[in-house]
């Protein structure tokens, strides 16, 4: 019964092009096998894994070097990102309850499409996202998941450099001491991203193995702790509400002053300001379930990371996933009440930037501005791996790896998410429409079909729980993508949205 499980590895492999490492085989029958293709190409998805020096670069002789806590940093980093500086902003509208609701369903669903993912992958051999869409559906389903891991990551990019784009001019305003704008080009932060993707971003993307930047990724997600530090402490020093046109540092004597001077129905104002919502509708919730889907992809990424890991195997990858995502569920939430509480309605789509209300000069949150610019910055080249990839196994999956291609494709993201960027008058914009079109696809839609069409009716028939688990699964995706589409149409054409979102 061993062999035709062998003889299916091999025929699932579209082509007989080796675009990524399979599964390790441990079947008796396969143990001294080796699967031969008259092509020996190496492409782009070989290009930055681990081979074994003393063989053929075939598919089965992937060798992993990345350790256990190497991966939980490097998936971490791709699930974190600047989507934890909006969900202040959605917490403000959806409630504390609410809000604690969707974070722990969008935690669990996004655990279950990995599983899905990892079983399906599992199954075929293959630990390309867009190769389980090939042998999903075809060339069709290849191409739906390219794009959409395109466009997804594109997206995420756009995200982190707009926050460069913003932040980092406040950051040398600060470092100078400037009090008024100047139109110098080192605080014109069009200027300062184009700078910082050429020096930073760009040698980092050419990096040909994922696993190397595990390295930037701790230290990445470190400075991403020390502003989850910093938001909790400010809680308890920004007064509440801030009195207009401050500049104030926060501390208690002045805090004191300040109610002194407010008159009886101005405090019962700032009263009824100051008390959380545990539970809101409104029409920028429709913001909401896309922010947090958003700030939970990292799928992309599972299956290259799965590949570079040490002794691997589907349930340690399963484990490190879990981890990833709770210890991102705790900072999630912490970051998100902690924000919330400390502006209230006030808050904006990007928190970071509400800070600037208080004191553009404060010292902790200018070193809170350099800690999550560099976040960011470092996360940038983890998420360009899957799209140069993805563009690889659409233009040229035959083709041996070249080092012009490989430099080519990254330097042309890089501009194109740079013009974008440039142009984008809000953050929230990228959130919103990112967020409620490929997120549901590669975290709910995607996973849950390829599992269906993927694994054998022999070993799960089509009315069998996990499958049908799997249709309600993807059913639930298309149901929250239109609705969140729906409901940022319409805000968009009411002219309503994005209050706080514009900087």
């Amino acid at each position: 019964m061993e062999a035709p499980v062998q003889t299916e590895m091999v025929e699932l492999v579209p082509n007989g092009k080796h675009s990524e490492g399979l599964l390790p085989v441990v079947t008796p029958t396969a143990g001294n096998q080796r699967v031969e293709s008259p092509r020996r190409s190496c492409v782009e998805g070989e290009g930055f894994l681990q081979k074994s020096p003393s063989k053929e670069p075939h598919f089965t002789d992937f060798e992993g070097k990345t350790s256990f806590g190497m991966s939980v940093f490097n998936l971490s980093n791709a699930i974190m990102g600047s989507g934890i500086l909006g969900l202040a902003y959605a917490m403000a509208n959806t409630g504390i309850i609410l809000f604690l609701f969707l974070l722990t369903a969008i935690a669990l669903l996004s655990s279950y499409s990995i599983h899905l993912l990892l079983k399906s992958s599992g199954i075929v051999g293959i630990r390309a996202y867009e190769q389980l869409g090939y042998r999903a559906f075809g060339m069709p389903g290849k191409l739906a998941a390219a794009l959409a891991i395109t466009l997804q990551n594109i997206g995420a990019m756009s995200s982190y450099l707009y926050i460069i784009k913003s932040e980092l001019p406040l950051v040398i305003r600060a470092f100078l001491n400037l009090q008024d704008h100047t139109s110098d080009w080192y605080v014109n932060g069009n200027y300062l991203v184009i700078l910082v993707s050429v020096i930073v971003i760009l040698p980092l993307a050419l990096m040909r193995q994922l696993g190397y930047l595990g390295y930037s990724s701790g230290f990445s997600l470190s400075c991403m702790v020390f502003f989850l530090i910093a938001v909790i402490y400010k809680k308890f020093h920004v007064p509440c509400p801030l009195p207009p046109n401050s500049n104030t540092t926060g501390n208690v004597s002045l805090t004191e002053v300040i109610k002194e001077e407010v008159p009886l129905e101005v405090e019962t104002e700032a009263a009824a300001f100051c008390t959380p919502s545990y539970f809101t509708l409104n029409i920028q919730t429709a913001y909401t379930i896309p922010i947090m889907a958003f700030a939970f992809v990292c799928h992309p990424e599972v299956l290259p990371i799965y590949t570079e890991l040490k002794d691997p195997s589907k349930r340690k990858m399963q484990h490190i996933s879990n981890l990833s995502i709770a210890v991102m569920y705790v900072m999630y939430f912490l970051a998100a009440l902690f924000g919330y509480l400390t502006f209230y309605d006030g808050v904006e789509s990007e928190l970071l930037h509400t800070y600037n209300k208080v004191d553009p000069f404060d010292v902790l949150i200018l070193c809170v501005r350099v800690a999550v610019l560099t976040a960011v910055t470092l996360t940038v080249p983890i998420v360009l791996f899957p799209v140069r990839r993805a563009i690889q196994q659409m233009l040229f999956q035959s083709q041996e790896f070249s080092w012009l291609r490989h430099t080519l494709i990254a330097t042309s993201l890089l501009i194109c998410i740079n013009l974008l960027v440039i142009f984008a008058p809000t953050i929230l914009g990228i959130f919103g429409i990112i967020g409620a079109t490929s997120a549901p696809c590669l975290i709910f839609i995607f996973p849950a079909i390829f599992y269906f069409r993927i694994v054998p009716t022999e070993k799960e028939p089509a009315r069998s729980t996990p499958k049908i688990l799997a249709l309600c699964f993807a059913v639930l995706g298309l149901l929250l993508m239109t609705m969140s589409l729906s409901f940022i149409i319409i805000d968009w054409v009411s002219g309503t949205g994005h209050h706080g979102g514009s900087h």
